[in-house]
This record gives C-alpha cells, structure tokens and sequence, in this order.
C-alpha cells in the first residue's frame, strides 16, 4: 500500500504557530470573563483543559501522528500520556455540528462575555480584544486550518471526520 500523501512531520514553525493561535483565544477568553469575576475564569480555564483533555485522549490516540509532529504537536503529547488507540476507529467516526458545539463555545463564551461587560461600560480595550479573538477565531482558524495544518495532513488523506463535516457541499 503506497504511503498517503501529505507530512509525514510538520517543521516546528507550523507548530509554534498552530499552537499560539488557539493560545492568544484562550488568554483573551480568560481576560474577558476574569473581568466578570474569578469564578467564571477559573471554570472557563477548565472548560479549556477539558476540551484539550478530549482530544489528546480520545481523538490523537487514533491518529496517523500519534507519536508523532502534527501540525498542532499533539500527537508527540498523546503518546507520552496514553496508549495507541485503534486508526481505524479515527476514520470510521462521524462527526456531526452538534460534536463540534465545545469548540465553538470556546470562543463563544468569551464574545458574549465581552458583549455584556461592553453594554455594561463601553473601554476600547474590551472592543479591541473582542475584535481580537473574533478575528482569531474566525480568520486565524482559517489561515491556520487552511495553510497550514490540514491542507498537508496525512490523516486528512487517510480519513478524517472534520475534514468530511467540514468540505459538504450543501
């Protein structure tokens, strides 16, 4: 059976990127609803932990990169923490809008955090980091998703469920 095309190892440039992009959402976030209090910080960090929990033990497991440099670096972090798991399992999942509803809460909750302490009292520094992460989250997710991670992504090739999800042609 021929090798699959797309990187075998992502340079670590790709990583560095793919990694600062969700972490400059997750700080704004953090920022945003540690304006409400420390309580809502506090369970939206581990909102956050686990989201990144779920993937790395359930989803990278699965995958072709487990051990190995994807594009986001987890499939090395999954292999320190938790057994292989099964490929076939990875490309035989359905994934559904509905399954993809934590990830987008992860930069909902902090645009309606920010749109309430906004109405609350207007500063241009909740404005410009609600700009911010929606242009991270949107064009950011994008760029990264698009340019760098998926387009050469060798499980993309061999079967992924959000590459199916995403790319249906209504």
């Amino acid at each position: 059976m021929p090798e699959p095309a797309g990187i075998d190892k992502y340079p670590i440039s790709t990583v560095i990127i793919a990694n600062l992009l969700p972490l400059f959402i997750y700080l704004i976030g953090l920022f945003l609803l540690y304006q409400l209090g420390l309580i809502p910080a506090v369970i939206f960090a581990l909102f956050i932990l686990a989201l990144e929990f779920r993937v790395i033990s359930g989803h990278c497991i699965d995958c072709n990169y487990y051990g190995k440099t994807c594009a986001f670096g987890k499939g090395k972090i999954s292999a320190l923490f938790f057994s292989r798991g099964s490929p076939d399992r990875f490309c035989q999942g359905a994934m559904s809008w509905k399954d993809m509803l934590p990830d987008f809460l992860v930069l909902l909750i902090p645009v309606l955090a920010g749109m309430y302490i906004l109405i609350s009292g207007f500063t241009w520094l909740i404005l410009g980091l609600l700009i911010a992460i929606v242009l991270l989250g949107f064009c950011g997710n994008g760029f990264v998703r698009g340019h760098l991670a998926c387009r050469f992504c060798r499980q993309r090739e061999l079967g992924c469920p959000a590459e199916q999800l995403f790319s249906k042609k209504e």
